[in-house]
């Protein structure tokens, strides 16, 4: 009965594996694309909208200003042809609700910037404790420690940093013969009140020309509050987003040492698992989320709750950051569309994507507030050596050197 069954099963995946082959020999060659153009749109809400430097963020943090709403978007083109004459030239050109004029050039840099590491001089002390997980009390095994002097040394332990979710912005200078980005150095910003749907066009003299007709536009705003358990847990609550696909919510805090620098520094984020960085902090696209949701590394989008352990906060009494994203939907186009015809041959002249993202962002600074007898209500004066750089490394540099 057993040899009989086996025969079945196996008779039944020959014919699978017949009925599949001829369909792959059919498919015709593929080639190109030739030009590739990737749209973020990001709706930002809360502290990161404030703006007007500390004394803006210590006026909000105290009640004295309100949440605002900004949009942010980023426009790259990668293609695989040089310019056809002159220096290389491309334009995007919007819809009016996008309120950017006729068009925006895209820019061809002569280096494109990457995030720094820890500023020379300027490397943290103490330790890092990374937390993770929604509930009131930390499981067994956290915090992971970590001493700062090795992690600026390069010296990162193994699975700090998520390896499994690769930031993928599309076209970069490095994969592409001719690149072209925005923003620029234009001027031109886009506003709260701009739209992105309609029409949709990107000439230049080393890509095709590339058109297409959207119809989802920037997400709605987060919002987002706090509020202190019992348990000394935090619960962070939010609205919800009717086209979210997922949620991650990541928090930064730290502990002042008795000299008045930066002592502890802590990380967390609601994450079921250790997952920091890389693409998580990125535009993630639907399928990315769906598969991310179901292992738990980001909340479903029915999720409106998550509880921030009160080991969180005890490590960290003295300020604490928090920011929340919820990823939405993605638009994709290509040119030519694939054949009907299995077997014709599908040579790409260009591909476009455009993934969504809102974000908010929150701060508790009430062992800061009134740090080196700063004004809350003024921003700091311009200090050249204490602009903020890229990355971890940049955050926490600025953090640990008095005065910046």
């Amino acid at each position: 009965m057993r040899a009989k069954r086996n025969l079945v099963v196996f008779a039944s995946l020959a014919v699978t594996a017949a009925i599949a082959l001829p369909v792959l020999a059919q498919r015709g060659p593929t080639s190109g694309p030739v030009a590739r153009y990737d749209m973020r749109a990001g709706t930002v809400s809360g502290m990161a909208a404030m703006g007007g430097g500390m004394g803006g963020a210590m006026g909000m943090m105290l009640g004295r200003g309100g949440s605002r709403t900004q949009h942010e978007l980023y426009l790259r083109l990668g293609s695989g042809r040089g310019p056809e004459k002159g220096a290389p030239k491309a334009d995007h050109f919007m819809p009016p609700s996008a309120k950017l004029g006729k068009s925006v050039a895209l820019v061809t840099p002569q280096d494109e910037r990457v995030p720094e590491g820890f500023p020379e001089g300027r490397r943290p002390k103490g330790r890092l404790l990374v937390f993770w997980g929604c509930g009131e009390h930390a499981p067994k095994g956290q915090p992971v420690v970590i001493d700062f002097a090795k992690l600026a040394a390069g010296q990162a332990p193994a699975g700090l940093w998520t390896s499994t979710i690769i930031r993928d912005w599309g076209p970069t200078k490095a994969n592409s013969k001719t690149f072209g980005r925005w923003p620029a150095e234009d001027g031109k910003f886009v506003k709260a009140d701009s739209s992105l749907l309609g029409t949709h066009r990107i000439a230049g003299n080393y890509a095709p020309e590339i058109g297409f007709t959207l119809s989802k536009d920037f997400m709605g705003a987060l919002t987002s509050s706090t509020g202190s358990l019992p348990s000394g847990a935090t619960l962070l609550r939010w609205n919800a987003l009717s086209d979210a696909t997922g949620y991650l919510a990541t928090l930064m805090g730290g502990k002042m040492s008795g000299q008045g620098e930066m002592g502890d520094m802590v990380m967390w984020t609601s994450s079921a698992s250790r997952q920091f960085g890389g693409g998580l902090t990125d535009w993630l696209s639907p399928a990315q989320v769906a598969g991310l949701v179901k292992d738990r590394t980001l909340l479903a989008p029915s999720v409106t709750t998550c509880t921030i352990p009160a080991e969180v906060r005890a490590a960290a009494p003295d300020f604490r950051m928090g920011t929340l994203s919820a990823f939405g939907p993605e638009e994709s186009f290509a040119y030519p569309p694939r054949p009907a015809d299995p077997k014709a041959a599908w040579n790409l002249e260009w591909t476009a994507r455009v993934r969504h993202r809102s974000m908010t962002s929150w701060m508790d600074m009430a062992g800061m507030a009134g740090m080196a007898g700063q004004d809350p209500n003024q921003a700091p004066p311009p200090n050249d050596k204490c602009k903020p750089k890229g990355g971890l490394g940049g955050l926490l540099g600025g953090m640990v050197k008095p005065g910046c």
